[in-house]
């Protein structure tokens, strides 16, 4: 008995050492951890499951045989993140590059099927050299099977993804199909084709980095939700990501004990300016808002003209997408419509609820939007809010203008409560535009030009720019104080909690992609 177990002691050792410890060595030197170290840091302590540890490749090709480690370059298992279980995977530099084999496919699908049956969350942790070339279709076969599993498990369970390291080729549509993706600055990478490639094709010399790096993804392409300095940074919001979701769809995420207070928020009273053209920071509302310290922003590089992220209210969590006045006037054009529609279709997905603010001047204008589609660009976020159907309120600050007022959430969209602040301007368009417009003939037979143009733009801004005539339609339910937004949505939230809607029955809906 003892020399049995001898060996599986002297095995266990053996898969914890993966490449080698020279090889954990070259790791550590480029600033980056082990596949194990990551895991530990990820799940909460003594809580890590490990399943196929002793799994080796069965290539034969080009001398295959005769290199085999235990584990065959990914780590596998289950454990607990904040007491909630969870399923991982992370791959194993040291090992072959982390290069996926049919076997590497195999226990990340495995992990993946586990997660979808018990309906727990999925985390990878991406550090590969692609497909393991020696294997051949195989290993390309092992990425489709991931795949799939990927599209399968979209919208039941969230999948998140951490690219530790280079993630090329094939590979990057895995994390390209999970909710969302982690990088790490200067140590990870993703990119269909390389540099040697695209110096080839198009001539272009251009790095690794500078092709696909943490901060092209984060503020360039949009591929990247979250980018961190570290690692250790990294899991950690990994861990308050999960913190915010369910375990799967059909469970709500969890709350935090909060007792009520005086819930009056006077910082907000004097956020928005008396000039309607000066711009501010949405962010701000927002921190004003939302319980304290609680805002996650996602995306927080890219398409800054539209802030999303999660929050919590009175200790439940929330998805928050806002216009940003401070960022192109908070403009909806073809990447903020993009980004604010993903994101509102995970929290629909995942049963967190949607609160909305609304400071928008209308659709960017120019042949650069409508060369690159802000038409259909514009309906993925119409058809979003339009889908959803968790409770979902609105708070209009300021500006409210045009086919942008009813994309970003109105009452015609199925908002459930719609807020209004005695600053909010709710109309076709601005003022001086309309003006001109509809009294053109006026203000060009005016002796003086500007003075009857002014006289016009107030005019129209009495008549149109306020919440008023559009609470007297009954497509705003209240006007408020800016200091009564807080405990008007922890009201209107608590209220809705036990929303039911259905949408009509079909197979899917054709979103325009």
């Amino acid at each position: 008995m003892d020399s049995r177990r001898n060996t599986l002691i002297q095995k266990r050792e053996e898969a914890a050492l993966g490449g080698g410890q020279a090889r954990i060595d070259a790791q550590h030197k480029k600033g980056k951890l082990t596949a194990r170290e990551r895991i530990q840091l990820l799940l909460d302590e003594g809580t890590f499951c490990e399943i196929g540890a002793f799994v080796t490749h069965r290539s034969t090709d080009f001398g295959m045989e005769k290199q085999q480690f235990l584990g065959d370059g990914v780590v596998t298992g289950y454990g607990k993140v904040n007491d909630r279980t969870v399923y991982v995977f992370s791959q194993d530099f040291t090992v072959f590059g982390g290069s996926l084999s049919e076997t590497h496919s195999e226990k990340i699908c495995k992990i993946m099927d586990m997660a979808l049956a018990n309906g727990a969350p999925v985390i990878g942790m991406n550090d590969s050299g692609g497909a393991r070339i020696q294997e051949g279709v195989v290993s390309l076969g092992g990425y489709a099977d991931i795949f799939y599993r990927n599209v399968q498990s979209s919208g039941v369970v969230p999948q998140l993804s951490a690219i530790m390291g280079p993630c090329a080729g094939g590979a990057v549509y895995s994390p390209a199909l999970t909710d969302f993706i982690f990088m790490v600055e200067n140590t990870s990478y993703m990119f269909v084709t390389g540099p040697n490639v695209v110096k080839t094709v198009t001539n272009e010399d251009v790095s690794s980095e500078e092709l696909g790096g943490a901060s092209v993804h984060g503020s360039k392409s949009g591929v990247a939700h979250f980018t961190m300095a570290n690692e250790v940074m990294c899991i950690q919001n990994l861990r308050k990501l999960l913190s915010y979701v369910p375990q799967n769809c059909e469970e709500k995420a969890p709350s935090i004990p909060y007792t009520l207070g005086n819930e009056t928020r006077d910082v907000l009273k004097d956020i928005v300016p008396e000039n309607p053209n000066q711009p501010y920071d949405m962010k701000e509302v927002i921190q004003g808002v939302v319980d304290a310290d609680s805002f996650m922003e996602v995306h927080a590089s890219y398409a800054e003209n539209i802030v999303v992220g999660f929050a919590r209210l009175a200790g439940k969590s929330i998805g928050v997408v806002a216009n940003q006045p401070a960022f192109l006037a908070g403009v909806l054009d073809v990447h903020s419509s993009q980004k604010a529609a993903r994101f509102v279709r995970f929290c629909d997905a995942f049963n967190i609820p949607l609160l909305v603010f609304e400071d928008v001047p209308g659709f960017l204008p120019g042949t650069d939007q409508e060369w690159n589609a802000i038409i259909t660009n514009g309906a993925k976020l119409l058809y979003a809010f339009s889908e959803a159907t968790v409770p979902r309120i609105t708070v209009i600050t300021r500006k409210a203008y045009g086919g942008a007022y009813d994309v970003m959430n109105s009452k015609h969209i199925g908002a459930d409560m719609n807020f209004a602040w005695p600053t909010a301007e709710i109309a076709v368009m601005g003022a001086k535009g309309a003006a001109e417009i509809i009294f053109k003939r006026e203000i060009d037979a005016a002796a003086d030009r500007d003075a009857a143009w002014k006289e016009k733009e107030k005019e129209y801004g009495d008549l149109f720019a306020n919440p008023y005539r559009a609470a007297a339609r009954g497509f705003v339910d209240e006007v408020i104080l800016p200091e009564e937004t807080r405990m008007r949505l922890i009201q209107a939230f608590d209220m809705l909690q036990n929303k039911v809607k259905n949408n009509p029955k079909k197979k899917h809906g054709n979103i325009p992609l």
